[in-house]
Parts: structure tokens; C-alpha cells; sequence
């Protein structure tokens, strides 16, 4: 039967980034879901402040909708879209980033839900907490104060991460681009910083929502490399692909490559298209559910 792909965006990111791979993804005869996580897409806090002229000091304070969700709050939300998406066929559950975090938390629950999980430049911790890997020496290339050069407000007071992507500030914009998208044009960076939203969700989970041998680790997986990534090195990246299949040695990673940044897969889809539509013709590994 037919697979459908269900695909998970990352931070601040929302279902609208993935219109163009779903339009790549339908031209080749698939059929594909974008998911929104709790506070994403249109359940988002876009407030007055945000808008021009920016108040900075108002979106400083201002509540966001986002605050309090929870990484179970994401994968249950998953889980559910994924039950109603089991009902027409096998699944092909795609995560992106931080996307990664809510669909191996889903996969630890519902393994049944999933005939495969491919993670796109995507966390799938195993080893460490999220927090801590960034502490290791995949990460020091990362420039951490690109973010923090639009950081708003104070995460502890407001209960969630904001970031003021309208900014005009050329230093934080060329940090942004550099960390992102490097390999596009000026105009197709600005156009991927206006679909994003301002806040994100603080809970990245704990030790308890690491992949799981015992149930995430019957899913046969794939693990999409990008070469290019600067917010996700590729040193991390394969650290991940090294830690998972030492988890499940019997069922290891089928491990693809795509070139570019972490964001250049969306820009220019149909490479990813292309290569999502042959993972829906492969066989589960002997070993595997």
C-alpha cells in the first residue's frame, strides 16, 4: 500500500517550511502530512509588539501561547496524528532538527505506529540528554550567540524561547543566514526567516526520552545526512547515526546524503523527494519487527 509521509518540523519552525517538499513529494505520486506541534502554525502567539514598528520591550513581556508545552505534550499530539494516518497504510514518519526529539519520543511509545522514521539533520539522543551534547566536542563549531544576538525577554520569566526573527540588525541577520542557510541567496533567507515563528517551547526532555532499544529500537530508520549543516554538524550527526547503531546493532540506520545546510532541503526539495520516495519502496530489515 501507498505509505504516508508525516513530517515534523523543527524549532520555531511550522508546517508552512514543508508546502514545498509536499508539492515535490505529490508531483511524485506521494502522499504526505505536515504536522504543526502544539503551539506551532497557526496556534502560535504572533503579538502586536512583533509587528512594525517592534515594540522590543512589549515582546520582551508579552505571553506566548507555546508556554508550558511539554515534550510529551508533542509526542502524544504525533502520536495521535499518526494513529489517524496508520488507518490508510504504512507510515513514514520524517523529522527534521529538533523535530528529531518529538519523534523518537513517539517512537519509544507507539513503535506500532511507524514502519519507518528517517531523521533529516535530526536529534535522536541516545548517550546524552540534548542539553548535554551540546557541551561535546561535535558541537564547538556551532556558533551558539547567533541566536542569542535576537534572543528577547528572558526564558525563565516567560516561560519559552524567543527569538525576534524580523529583526534589521545585519549582524544577527548574517549570523542567522550563516548558521542556517549559507548556501542560499539573500532573498531565500529572508523568505525562510518570515515563515518562522518567534517562540519555542523550552522542554527538550531527560534521560527518559532517549531512544529506547526496546521499542523505538524495532523501527526500521534512515538517517539523512547534510553535508553542509552548521547548526548541526555533520561530526554530530554521525556521532548520532554511531550511538544508534550501537543501540541496535540488528537494526542499524540506513544512512543517506543530501548536500547543503540545515535549511537547503526545503529550499530546494526535490533532491529530498527524490530520495523519500525510494525509501518508501524498502524492505524492513529481516531483523526488525
Amino acid at each position: 500500500m501507498q505509505p504516508t509521509f508525516v513530517l515534523v518540523h523543527g524549532a520555531f519552525a511550522n508546517s508552512f517550511s514543508m508546502a514545498p517538499l509536499q508539492a515535490e513529494l505529490g508531483l511524485l505520486g506521494h502522499r504526505s502530512v505536515a504536522v504543526d506541534l502544539p503551539g506551532h502554525g497557526f496556534g502560535a502567539t504572533y503579538t502586536r509588539a512583533y509587528q512594525a514598528p517592534q515594540d522590543l520591550a512589549g515582546l520582551a513581556t508579552a505571553p506566548g501561547s507555546i508556554k508550558g508545552v511539554t515534550l510529551a505534550d508533542n509526542a502524544a499530539h504525533l502520536i495521535g496524528i499518526l494513529e489517524r494516518a496508520k488507518r490508510n497504510g504504512p507510515v513514514i514518519l520524517v523529522a527534521h532538527s529538533r523535530g528529531g526529539i518529538t519523534a523518537t519520543a513517539a517512537a519509544n511509545a507507539r513503535p506500532d505506529l511507524i514502519d519507518r522514521i528517517v531523521y533529516v539533520a535530526a536529534w535522536c539522543p541516545v548517550a546524552l540528554d540534548v542539553g548535554d551534547y551540546h557541551a561535546e566536542p561535535e558541537m564547538a563549531t556551532v556558533d551558539t550567540a547567533s541566536l542569542g544576538l535576537a534572543m528577547v525577554g528572558n526564558p525563565a520569566e516567560l516561560g519559552l524561547l524567543r527569538v525576534n526573527f524580523r529583526t534589521a540588525d545585519p549582524d544577527a541577520l548574517a549570523a542567522l543566514k550563516a548558521l542556517f542557510l549559507a548556501d542560499g541567496t539573500d532573498e531565500e533567507f529572508l523568505t525562510f526567516l518570515n515563515t518562522f515563528q518567534p517562540d519555542e517551547n523550552l522542554d527538550v526532555g531527560s534521560s527518559a526520552d532517549r531512544a529506547q532499544a526496546a521499542t523505538w529500537g524495532r523501527v526500521p530508520k534512515t538517517y539523512i545526512r547534510l553535508t553542509d549543516d552548521a547548526s548541526m554538524p555533520l561530526a554530530l550527526q554521525d556521532r548520532l547515526i554511531r550511538e544508534g547503531d550501537e543501540l541496535t546493532p540488528d537494526n542499524p540506520y540506513d544512512v543517506r546524503t543530501l548536500a547543503g545546510s540545515h535549511l537547503k532541503w526545503l529550499v530546494d526539495p526535490a533532491p529530498a523527494a527524490r530520495l523519500l520516495g525510494e525509501l518508501a519502496t524498502l524492505p524492513a530489515p529481516s531483523s526488525g519487527r
